[in-house]
């Protein structure tokens, strides 16, 4: 792995700036791997949360939070994750950049121990099947790492876990409708409900 292929030139002049190059290469040639170590497999394999960032052609960036079950997002080996995408909002913004460039940023953190992961490297969505499935899943991605690493972990808060999401799919398990759809605003808006006729539209004697 090139030290070249890691940081962008503009991220040379901030090193540079701040006398942090010499730092920065000492981290790579240690820290910085391909792939998964097995502590780190293991912590992934037992998150219940994750972060998700993504680009679109256009450069526009994303950042999502997705959350599920310990077991949700699995390790096939030390440099295959798969992730399943549950039903959210509809919008759709990280399954559409992923399809648009491939291009992923994973991070995963433990508030209790105060512990933070990245993983980066390239993507790409699936349709569930017996070997990528998951109880929920709409649609399921297939992440390759390229570069991971689990430093400094000194500004993270330290918070504890209370519960888990009821809204969280299990194999058996009847997840509660969203509440937010029930609400007046998205009649005829939902997904596979007739349209609704648009208020908007003005009467002979209006015009």
């Amino acid at each position: 792995m090139s030290i070249n292929d890691l940081f962008s030139p503009e991220a040379r002049e901030f090193q540079d700036e701040f006398d942090t190059r010499r730092l920065a290469e000492r981290i790579v040639e240690h820290f910085v791997r391909p792939g998964l170590s097995q502590d780190q497999a293991e912590f992934v394999a037992s998150s219940r949360m994750f972060f998700i960032a993504t680009v679109d052609a256009g450069g526009k960036p994303e950042c999502s939070y997705k959350g599920g079950r310990p077991g949700f997002v699995k390790v096939l080996d030390d440099r295959t994750l798969t992730l399943p995408f549950y039903d959210g909002n509809g919008l759709f913004g990280t399954l559409g950049n992923i399809r648009a460039t491939g291009r992923v940023g994973l991070f995963f953190i433990d508030f209790e121990k105060q512990y933070r992961l990245r993983v980066n490297g390239t993507a790409r969505v699936v349709e569930p099947s017996a070997q990528h499935q998951d109880p929920g899943a709409l649609k399921v991605v297939i992440v390759k790492a390229e570069v991971v690493y689990d430093l400094c972990e000194r500004y993270v808060h330290r918070l504890r876990f209370v519960e888990e999401s009821e809204f969280c799919p299990a194999e058996g398990y009847q997840v509660p409708a969203a509440p937010y759809l029930a609400k007046p605003l998205y009649d005829g808006a939902r997904p596979g409900e007739a349209p609704e006729r648009q208020a908007t539209e003005r009467s002979p004697q209006a015009m």
